[in-house]
């Protein structure tokens, strides 16, 4: 049986059309011929992640990215076509992760291998995202920059404040500071020179000074030595009982107990002892003017005068 032509061209063009549609679905990484599972995942955006972008399980390429459309609630179903047979359970986590330092994104399924319900075509995972380097970089980065624009206001206003200041006068007056603390380190100098030869000239001494600090140091250590073996205890215990035996003197004073309490608590006898005082004053005094009167020596046999008041005595 012959073919026409017309039906031969039409082969063709079918055939044409169905390895157009089939190589363009294969550069866009679908396979019309595929058998493997579509299982999808939704997540609030997806940027960086293209289509094709490998899918991997535990560090192996099990799938790819089909495609991704919005839904009515803003956010993102992505297709992900799965050709291992790695038995992957309803419960896993499909991870959206930076591929690259340059922003890239990957899909990474983390396998709950406990559960036994496998995913089928059509179901849907649980989706999570992980910041990879750049977007981490980037997020800290938000903070830095803030500061970073503030410190540089903070910096235009001291310039500009310091502009404000250095003028004609404030540049003169900078200058002759400048100038006198050039001085200043100039005189320094010279003082640091002089306190060096200061230094030299008295070396010896100061070697002395140190060597006899050294010896007063081992001095002291050794007294210290000896206060510490010392029965130091012994010591404040004594002193404790004679402040007690004072205390308790002193109470018994106060109180007008033995000779010296009565002495300051017994009114009488300080009256008596005043009246005594002045009595033997008086009996001084008296000696001192008429001291015939008690010292009555004849020499010769002579009799005595007798003893006469004066007008003074009698005063006194």
């Amino acid at each position: 049986m012959k073919i026409s032509k017309e039906i031969k061209t039409a082969i063709l063009v079918i055939s044409s059309i169905l390895l157009f549609i089939w190589g363009y679905s294969f550069l866009k990484g679908k396979n019309l011929f595929d058998s493997s599972k579509k299982i999808y995942v939704i997540y609030d955006s997806v940027e960086g992640l293209e289509p094709s972008t490998a899918v991997k399980l535990k560090g192996v390429t099990v799938g790819r990215v089909n495609s991704y459309d919005f839904l009515e609630n803003k956010k993102v179903q992505v297709e992900i076509s799965i050709t291992s047979n790695y038995p992957i359970s309803k419960s896993s986590v499909a991870e959206l992760v930076g591929s690259s330092p340059l922003g890239g994104k990957e899909i990474i399924i983390i396998p709950n291998d406990l559960d036994s319900q496998l995913v089928e075509s059509g179901d849907f995972l649980k989706s999570s995202s992980r910041l990879g380097l750049t977007d981490a970089l980037a997020e800290q980065m938000v903070p830095l920059k803030d500061k970073i624009e503030k410190i540089l206001e903070n910096a235009n206003v001291l310039f500009s404040n310091v502009n404000e200041i250095l003028d004609e006068k404030g540049k003169s007056n900078l200058k002759n500071a400048i100038s006198e603390l050039n001085s200043t380190m100039t005189e320094f100098s010279g003082a640091s020179k002089n306190l060096n030869q200061l230094l030299a000239t008295n070396k010896p001494k100061l070697d002395a000074t140190f060597t006899s600090l050294d010896k007063t140091v081992a001095n002291f250590e050794i007294i210290s030595d000896s206060l510490a073996k010392a029965n130091l205890g012994k010591t404040v215990k004594n002193l404790e009982q004679i402040l007690a035996s004072v205390d308790k003197l002193m109470a018994d004073i106060e109180k007008g107990k033995g000779t010296m309490g009565k002495l300051m608590k017994d009114e009488k006898m300080y009256n008596n002892f005043t009246k005594a005082s002045s009595e033997l004053e008086l009996l001084l005094q008296d000696l001192r003017l008429n001291p015939i009167r008690y010292i009555n020596v004849s020499v010769f046999g002579k009799k005595n005068k007798p003893y006469t008041e004066t007008k003074e005595t009698m005063k006194n």
